[in-house]
Order: C-alpha cells, then structure tokens, then sequence
C-alpha cells in the first residue's frame, strides 16, 4: 500500500488526509478540515496550517502533496500572493521550508500543485474524468477554476490552451470573465435585473437557482447570461484543445440542470454543436486530495529519473 498525507488549502478552511494511492480511495484515517486563519501573519498561517496536518497519521518521511490557489510558485513552494484579499502575509515567503520543518513525522519532500489542477487529476484518476485522454475540468464556486489535462498531465502553455491553462484569466463581454461568472458577479447580476435596492444583503447563488426553478424571470435571465458567457469563453479553446469531456465540479455545479443548458447555449453561440459532453465531478469532495497525492507520486517518481 502506498500512503501520502496530503494537504488541501483553500481560501478559509484546510483539509488534511492520507490517500491509498493503490486504490484512490482516502486511507482508513478520518479526513480533517478546519477552518484557518487567512489574514493572519505569516508564521501564525504556517503553524495553523500545519496544526491540520498534524491530525492525520502521516507515514515518517512521506512525500506530503499539497494542493493551493494561485498565485503561487509550485516549482520553489513560494507564494505570490498579492492584492487578492488571502494569504497575503506569504507573499515572497517559502512556504515549503515553513511546512517542511513544521509538518509531523519528518517529511522529506513537498509537491506543490494548483488546487484545479489538483481536482481535475484526482477526477481523471478515480472519477468521471478516468480513461479520457483529453479533459477539461471546470469548478465553479467563489470563481472560476480550470484544468486542461492531456493524458493525466496539466497542460499549461502551448497555444491549445488560455494563458497558463487558466479560464479565469479569459474575458467575457470585455470584462475578466471573473467579472461576469462568479458568485460576486452573479448575485450583482441579479439584483440589477431583479431591480433590488444597492444596499443590503443579496440572494445568494442557490437562492437564485431555486428562483429559477421556481420560473423567475430575472434568476432565470441572470443564469442564462452569466453561464452563457463562460460557454462563449471556453468555446475558442475547446475548438483547439478538442476534450473528449469538460467534468464540472464546485458549489455550482449542484445546480447543473439549469447552468448545463446555459454554458451549452453559449458554445452554440460560437459554433453550433461546439460543446464537448459533460459530467458532473464523481468525487467533488475527495478530488482534490486524491489529485494531490498523485502528482506527489509523479513528481516523486520524476525526481528519481532525473540524474544528481
């Protein structure tokens, strides 16, 4: 059996595991997640992180894979973060060398990988993604979040794919597609075609999806347009790349039903059939884990070929 601890950072909750990588399946150890906190100072963040690590029963001297939002630096471990509202004390800092001397049992090695890239191998290895050679993986939530994979592999330069294989980084009616597909984005969508006041607290996304169902006019108009601009965004590299399948997962995808026929009305928009098949995420919760300790493995398995 092949254990790796792993970490998944997100942007106000940590979740630590160790993963059978023999049989993708999480090892018999509870998953841990906690919240930490993000606006913290750079030392107090590593400790809270790390703290999360020390829940699970690491083997000593494990390679520990760890799955983190950008920007970040995942060859040096550095992060990059800058004017993005999280993280912010890291930026500049060597986050592996924190976590190395922090995490139990003496690991001897840290692979860092994007957490959407993270979730798209954790589908391609024990999901709907398994078996396909050529795999876009969606997740929407907060924003948008991409993975473009050529036979288990990120692919992230080349002209197949959106500057460093991110769709957050397209636009959609002039603005950063994260203008107009985000949680942010589509809840000031709705007040403005609800006529709500500029003041106050907003529906929430699965209020709106339960308007929609519900058949209101504004929930539904918002869903169309904001789900239509990603399918227009995505369709251009989709027409490149060629995936056998686009795999969705996030809090949104939930509301497939109603966001599917909107993303596929935007492909259309830019070629009739033009939308590859989609599936919802097998593994929503435990992808991103399961990913990361893979690419733990591969990157363990690179460093063994590479001569000293």
């Amino acid at each position: 059996m092949s254990r790796v601890p792993v970490l998944e950072i997100g942007g106000t909750h940590v979740t630590a595991s160790v993963i059978d990588t023999t049989s993708a399946e999480t090892a018999p150890l509870a998953v841990v997640r906690q919240p930490v906190p993000a606006d913290a100072p750079a030392d107090e963040l590593l400790d809270a992180i790390a703290a999360v690590g020390a829940r699970v029963e690491a083997p000593a001297g494990a390679h520990w894979g760890v799955a983190i939002p950008g920007p970040f630096d995942y060859e040096t471990g550095i992060g990059r973060f800058r004017g993005i509202g999280k993280f912010e004390s890291l930026h500049g800092v060597d986050v592996g060398a924190g976590l190395l001397v922090r995490l139990p049992g003496g690991p001897r090695r840290i692979s860092f990988v994007n957490d959407a890239d993270a979730f798209a191998l954790g589908e391609y290895r024990a999901g709907a993604a398994a078996s396909r050679r050529r795999v876009l993986c969606i997740t929407l939530g907060t924003g948008v979040g991409s993975s473009f994979l050529l036979d288990g592999r990120p692919v992230t330069d080349g002209p197949d794919v959106p500057p460093g294989g991110r769709a957050h980084r397209l636009t959609a009616h002039g603005l950063p597609l994260e203008e107009v597909v985000s949680r942010r984005a589509i809840r000031r969508f709705y007040a403005t075609a609800a006529g709500l006041p500029g003041h106050g607290p907003l529906p929430d996304v699965h209020d709106i999806a339960a308007s929609a169902r519900s058949g209101g006019a504004p929930a539904r108009q918002t869903i169309r347009h904001c789900f239509g601009a990603l399918g227009r965004a995505l369709a251009p590299w989709c027409e490149r790349f060629r995936p056998d399948l686009m795999v969705v997962g996030g809090s949104m995808a939930g509301s497939w039903d109603l966001v599917g026929p909107a993303v596929r009305e935007g492909f259309d928009a830019w070629a009739a059939g033009a939308a590859p098949p989609a599936l919802t995420a097998l593994r929503p919760a435990d992808a991103p884990l399961i990913g990361a300790a893979h690419w733990a493995l591969c990157e363990g398995a690179a460093a063994l070929r590479t001569p000293t």
